[in-house]
C-alpha cells in the first residue's frame, strides 16, 4: 500500500486538473476507430474472459488504489464510523416513508415491517463487515464482487450502486424541501415550481439542488471535517428522535392500534421492502475504510454497534406514529409534524420538522461521502473513465467522483418526485445486497487452484437451489399470500440447499472478523431480500430491467473493452517481472 512518497516523480508533478483523452479513455480499444472496430469484432471473446476473470485481494488493496496516484488520508476510527453510521442512515426514510406505508399498506403494523426489513438489513451488515476487515479498499461491494464473482457480475453491481447513489440522494433531497416548507409553515409544494410536465415529473426543485451542493462542497474540502459536522448534526437529530419517542408514547392512545393488520400480512411485507430505504446507506461505512486507522477494529464496532441501536430506534419511532394517531388519519408527506399537531403539541412539529431536515441532511452529507468512494474504485477498474478515480493530492479526497454524483443527483432531484426514486431504489438495494451474500458464500467455501473442482460444482448447485426456491416462496407470497402449498415446497428446497452448503469444508477462514453460522446467515440473507424484492411493485422491476439493459448497453461497447485492456496490460506488466526475475536469476548464476 503505497504512500504519496512512493508514486513516481511524473504523477506527482501532474496537474490534478486535466482534461485530456488520456485521462479518459487511456486504454489501447480507444486509441484510435481502427483498435475500437478491431475490439467490437473480438465482443464475444472478451465478455468471456471478463466473465470467468477473479480480481484478487492484494490487486484490489495494492495495485489498483495506485490509479487515484495520491492516497486518501487515513484519519478515521470507530468513534466516527459509529456516526456516520447513524448519519448515513437516520434521515428521509423514517420521517417520510413510515407515515406514507402505514397509511397506505401496513396500518399500525408498519413496527413489524421495520422489524422484517431491519432482520434483513442485520444479515447483510454482516456480510459487509467480514468484507470491508479482509479487503480495506473505497469500492465497497464492487470490490468485493470483483473478487468473488468476477469483473461482469462487479459491473452489473456497480451499475445498481451508482443507480442508488444517485436516486438515494435524489430522494433524500426532495424530502429536505418538503421538511423544510413544513417547517415556514407553507403550502406543500409551494416551494417547488409547477410545471405541464408528466406527473411525477412537474414539480421542479431547485431547494434540493442547492442542498446536493452544499453537502459536496463539505465532503470535497475534507473527510475528518466533513466527520465533524456529521457528529455535531447527527448527535442534535438523535436528540430530537428521543423527544419524539418519550413526547410520542406520553400522548399514546392504545386503541389507534386496532386494528393492527388492516392490509393483512401481506400489507406489512410491501411496506418492508419500501422501508428497508430506511436502512440503506450503512454500505457507505464499508467505503470509509481506506481512510480507517485500524479497520479490523473499528468497521466492526462502528458498523454493527450503529445498525443495532438504530433498528430499535426505527420500531420505537413507528410504534409511536401509529399510537398517536389512526393509520387512515396519518399524513403521507410530513407523519410525525402532523402527527404531534393533532395532540395539541402545534410546536413541536417545528422540533420535528428541523430534526428531520438534520437527518437528511447528514444523510446527504455522508452520502456525498461514501457514493464518492464507491465511484472512485469503479474507475480504478476503468469500468468509467480514469479521471473519476483521481484523489486530490492537497484535500485527499476524491473530487471528480464527487461531481459526478452530485450533478447527476441534482439533475434528477430537479424533475422527479419521492415515490418514483424510493421503487427504483429498493430494488437496486435489495439486489446489492443479496449479492453480496452470495459473495461471501464463494469467498468462505472456493479459493481458486485450491477447492477441489468437483466442490465447486457442488457449491454452484447449492447456491441455485438456495436462489431459485428463494424466488418460488417470493413468487408464490406474491401470487397467493394466503396459500401454503407452495411453501412446503419450496421452503424444505431451503433448507435443503443450506444443509448441503454446510456439509461441504469451508476453504477460508477469516483472519480478523467473520460472519457467525456461515452457511445459515448469509443463506438467510440471500432468501430475506429476494423474498422483499418480489413484495415490490411490477412498476418497480420494469424501471430496474430498463436501467439494467442501459447498463448493459455501455458495457458491450465501453466498459468491457476499457476492463479487457486494463487487465492485460495488469497480466503483461507481472509477466514482465517474473521474466526480469528469471534473467536476474540466470546472471547471478554459476
Amino acid at each position: 500500500m503505497g504512500s504519496n512518497g512512493e508514486m513516481s516523480d511524473e504523477i506527482q508533478h501532474r496537474s490534478y486538473w486535466r482534461f485530456s483523452k488520456q485521462d479518459f479513455l487511456p486504454e489501447e480499444s480507444f486509441q484510435s476507430w481502427g483498435n475500437y472496430r478491431s475490439a467490437l469484432s473480438q465482443t464475444c471473446f472478451r465478455f468471456k474472459d471478463r466473465l470467468i476473470s477473479r480480481s484478487d485481494d492484494v490487486s484490489e488493496i495494492g495495485e489498483l488504489r495506485k490509479q487515484s496516484e495520491n492516497e486518501m488520508k487515513r484519519c478515521l476510527t470507530w468513534w466516527d464510523l459509529t456516526w456516520f453510521g447513524f448519519g448515513s442512515v437516520v434521515g428521509a426514510g423514517i420521517f417520510v416513508l413510515t407515515g406514507q406505508e402505514a397509511h397506505e399498506h401496513a396500518g399500525p403494523a408498519i413496527v413489524l415491517s421495520y422489524v422484517a426489513s431491519g432482520v434483513s438489513a442485520m444479515l447483510s451488515v454482516f456480510c459487509y463487515t467480514e468484507f470491508a476487515v479482509e479487503v480495506p479498499v473505497a469500492g465497497g461491494s464492487f470490490a468485493y464482487l470483483r473478487i468473488e464473482l468476477g469483473d461482469f457480475v462487479a459491473f452489473i453491481t456497480a451499475g445498481n450502486i451508482l443507480l442508488e447513489s444517485i436516486a438515494g440522494s435524489a430522494a433524500v433531497a426532495r424530502a429536505w424541501t418538503s421538511y423544510f416548507t413544513n417547517l415556514l409553515n407553507r403550502p406543500s409544494n409551494s416551494l417547488r415550481i409547477h410545471t405541464n410536465l408528466a406527473a411525477g415529473f412537474n414539480l421542479l426543485d431547485p431547494i434540493a439542488v442547492g442542498v446536493l451542493v452544499i453537502a459536496a462542497t463539505i465532503a470535497i474540502i475534507s473527510t475528518r471535517k466533513t466527520s465533524l459536522i456529521n457528529w455535531i448534526a447527527t448527535a442534535l437529530n438523535t436528540a430530537v428522535i428521543l423527544f419524539v419517542i418519550i413526547a410520542g408514547f406520553a400522548h399514546a392512545n392504545p386503541s389507534n392500534l386496532k386494528p393492527f393488520l388492516p392490509f393483512g400480512a401481506k400489507g406489512v411485507f410491501q411496506a418492508a421492502a419500501i422501508v428497508y430505504f430506511a436502512y440503506g446507506g450503512f454500505d457507505n461505512i464499508a467505503t470509509m475504510a481506506e481512510e480507517t486507522k485500524n479497520p479490523s477494529r473499528d468497521i466492526p464496532i462502528g458498523l454493527l454497534g450503529s445498525m443495532s441501536i438504530i433498528t430499535v430506534i426505527y420500531c420505537l419511532m413507528a410504534l409511536t406514529l401509529s399510537m398517536m394517531q389512526k393509520y387512515t388519519e396519518i399524513d403521507t408527506g410530513a407523519a410525525y409534524s402532523v402527527a404531534f399537531q393533532s395532540v395539541g403539541m402545534n410546536w413541536a412539529r417545528y422540533l420535528v420538522a428541523l430534526g428531520a431536515l438534520k437527518g437528511m441532511t447528514t444523510v446527504l452529507l455522508v452520502g456525498a461521502l461514501g457514493q464518492a468512494r464507491y465511484t472512485t474504485h469503479i474507475a480504478r477498474a476503468h469500468m468509467i473513465p480514469p479521471w473519476f478515480a483521481l484523489v486530490h493530492p492537497k484535500t485527499g479526497t476524491p473530487i471528480n467522483a464527487t461531481l459526478l454524483i452530485t450533478i447527476s443527483s441534482a439533475l434528477i432531484a430537479f424533475f422527479s418526485s419521492l415515490d418514483v426514486l424510493a421503487s427504483l431504489l429498493s430494488v437496486s438495494t435489495l439486489f446489492i445486497f443479496m449479492m453480496m451474500a452470495v459473495a461471501l458464500l464463494v469467498r468462505r467455501y472456493h479459493v481458486k487452484e485450491i477447492t477441489p473442482q468437483t466442490n465447486l460444482l457442488k457449491l454452484v448447485f447449492f447456491l441455485l437451489i438456495i436462489i431459485a426456491s428463494s424466488m418460488g416462496t417470493s413468487a408464490y407470497w406474491g401470487l397467493n399470500p394466503n396459500g401454503w402449498v407452495g411453501y412446503a415446497i419450496t421452503i424444505p428446497f431451503w433448507f435443503l440447499g443450506t444443509i448441503g452448503l454446510s456439509m461441504l469444508p469451508q476453504q477460508r477462514k477469516p483472519k480478523f472478523w467473520g460472519v457467525p453460522l456461515v452457511p445459515w446467515l448469509p443463506s438467510l440473507s440471500i432468501a430475506t431480500n429476494i423474498f422483499l424484492m418480489g413484495s415490490l411493485g411490477a412498476e418497480a422491476f420494469e424501471r430496474f430491467g430498463i436501467c439494467t439493459v442501459v447498463m448493459l448497453i455501455y458495457y458491450v461497447f465501453f466498459g468491457l473493452h476499457a476492463t479487457y485492456d486494463m487487465a492485460h496490460l495488469h497480466r503483461k506488466a507481472q509477466a514482465k517481472e517474473v521474466n526480469n526475475g528469471d534473467m536476474i536469476g540466470r546472471n547471478e548464476g554459476p
